[in-house]
This record gives structure tokens, C-alpha cells and sequence, in this order.
């Protein structure tokens, strides 16, 4: 989708670009199912404050749970379950082997898979961004769609249940913390809308971040949006700080999003202005997506130098983050 360099897209586009409004009045009861619910510990704990509750025999403060990845170990974990959300896209949930124990995983981080296909002499390692809240215990669930001649991909599609997968982390990435930044607009290509959604997850399930934030996705096919419905549920609890635009290089009839490529003009449009204090934008996805929104990276350690529609828009290296 992204081979070409410069990223076509209908104009005008029919998908209206509605400005933030009013916060749906059920919000914080649609929260609910965002967040963890949290639950006083009675006069005898008030001292230590409140405690994350998930239906266990007794509530168990977060920062007591044991922690799956230290950064240094492989951990080979068993597949609990495989859902099929496309044609060439699952998600599949590994389990913990300590049932109370959660990732240990910080914001904006990814993991490390590693497996050796029969008679090779090296592993295959490939990163990914877990989609599953980093405080759930006992699981942590991935979302991966299956490329020709990707060795990981297609081996990850092969697995059944009760087989495993080792794993290592944490691979961190830009360190986020509440209310960092008034406003992060993400531009994602394809599978780039994990750590998308990671930080977006995150900004709204903590009550006390009031960040606002903006989503361009841009895909091939309608059925390749990945995470639709979870992002379309934080745009209608949320309305009044999150909004995302969709762009489809091969959009149905009935599509009133954006058609073609991310483009210049779509990016000038939604995206906030470079001269506003405080706000990051993040760019994940394939090659040429990095090659017209940013410019890629040099290394994991390494950003480059920003350059393509970013750069022409006036914004500047410190401004954007790429995954």
C-alpha cells in the first residue's frame, strides 16, 4: 500500500473533519469497560490507598504483582486462545503462567518473539506491541497479520492452541507519562496502529490525563482496519479528545472516509498546527509510509533526520516520534 512516495487522497474528502465536542454525557459509564475498577481497601488499609480489583479472592495492589518480562529473560508462553479477524489477521492470547502476575510492560514498549525454523542455524526475532491493557493479569494478547515469506508472521498464524512462543522484554520506546503533551497525533499504516493504540489506550483510561489526540490510519482495504471497533469506542466515549480519520486505497462504495494515500492536504487539515506549544505527533507503519510522512530511522536508538510531508508542513525533528 505504501510503496509509493508521495500518498494520493480524494479531495475533498466526504469524511467531515468535526472539531472536538461535548464529552458524551455516559462517558464515565462507558469508561468502565476501559478502565480497572478500583475499590477501597476499608479503615484498616486507608494508609495504603486504593487497590486495582479484578475479581480475585482479595484485591492485590498493581505495584505487588509479580512481573512476567524483566528485560532480560526469555519467557515461552502458551496460546490461550486464537480469534480470526480477517483473512490474513488474528489475535491470539498467550497466557501467564502465574495467573495473578501482569506484564510488568511501561506505555509505548514492545516485545521481542523469537523462534528457529527447523534446520536453521538462527532464531527469527521480531518485535511486537501487545494490544491487551499492560495491567491485565494473567495474559497479555497480541494482534498480528500474516505476510507472504514472513517467517514470524506465518509461524505465528501456525500455532494451535496450548503451544507456545518464547518472548523477551521490554523494548521501550518513547517514555509517556500523563498530561506530557496538550495534544499526540498518531499516523499509522497497517499493523503501525498497535503502539497507536497502546498510548491511546492509556491516555484514556487514566482519569487525570487530559491529552487530546488525533488518529490518521490509513489502510488498503476496509477489512484491514485493525482495531476498528476498539477505536471507534474510544472516539464515542471521548468525543470531545479523540477523533480519527480512516484512508482506504481501495475504499468501497459506500466508504465516506478518506480515499487514496495519507497526503499533504489531509495531514495540513487534521493535524495540529507546528506552531502549537506542546504536541508530539508519532509515525508508525511500512517503509514508504516512513519515507513520505518522516523519513525513516536510523537505528532503534537513532531517529534520523525528519523529512517528507512532515517536514514540508513545518514541523520540526523534536515535534515527531517514530516508532
Amino acid at each position: 500500500m505504501f510503496a509509493r512516495q508521495t500518498f494520493r487522497c480524494a479531495a475533498p474528502l466526504k469524511q467531515s473533519f468535526r472539531k472536538y465536542s461535548t464529552e458524551a454525557p455516559k462517558a464515565a459509564e462507558a469508561a468502565s469497560n476501559l478502565t480497572p475498577i478500583y475499590v477501597g481497601v476499608g479503615l484498616a488499609g486507608v494508609g495504603a490507598g486504593l487497590y486495582r480489583y479484578y475479581g480475585t479472592s482479595a484485591p492485590i495492589e498493581l505495584k505487588d504483582r509479580p512481573k512476567v518480562f524483566n528485560g532480560e529473560d526469555w519467557v515461552d508462553l502458551k496460546v490461550a486462545s486464537i480469534e480470526t479477524l480477517s483473512h490474513n489477521t488474528k489475535k491470539l492470547r498467550f497466557e501467564f503462567e502465574d495467573k495473578e502476575a501482569v506484564s510488568g510492560l511501561p506505555i509505548t514498549s514492545a516485545i521481542l518473539t523469537r523462534f528457529k525454523p527447523a534446520g536453521a542455524e538462527k532464531n527469527i526475532l521480531r518485535p511486537y506491541t501487545p494490544v491487551s491493557d499492560e495491567d491485565a493479569p494473567g495474559y497479555l494478547e497480541l494482534v498480528v497479520k500474516s505476510y507472504p515469506n514472513g517467517p514470524m508472521s506465518e509461524h505465528i498464524h501456525s500455532l494451535n492452541v496450548d503451544q507456545r512462543l518464547s518472548f523477551k522484554g521490554p523494548l521501550p520506546k518513547y517514555p509517556w507519562e500523563a498530561n506530557k503533551h496538550d495534544h499526540v497525533a498518531l499516523i499509522a499504516g497497517g499493523t503501525g496502529i498497535t503502539p497507536m493504540y497502546q498510548l491511546a489506550r492509556q491516555i484514556f483510561k487514566n482519569s487525570e490525563d487530559r491529552t487530546k489526540v488525533t488518529l490518521v490510519f490509513g489502510n488498503v482495504n476496509e477489512d484491514d482496519i485493525l482495531l476498528k471497533k476498539e477505536l471507534q469506542d474510544l472516539e464515542n466515549t471521548y468525543p470531545q479528545r479523540f477523533r480519527a480519520f480512516y484512508v482506504l486505497d481501495n475504499p468501497p462504495k459506500e466508504w465516506t472516509g478518506g480515499k487514496g494515500f495519507i497526503n499533504k492536504e489531509l495531514l495540513k487539515t487534521v493535524l495540529p498546527e507546528p506552531k502549537e506549544e506542546n504536541i508530539k505527533l508519532f509515525v508508525c507503519g511500512p517503509p514508504g509510509l516512513y519515507k513520505a510522512i518522516s523519513g525513516g530511522k536510523v537505528s532503534p536508538k537513532d531517529q534520523g533526520e525528519l523529512s517528507g510531508v512532515l517536514k514540508e508542513l513545518g514541523y520540526d525533528k523534536e515535534q515527531v516520534f517514530k516508532f
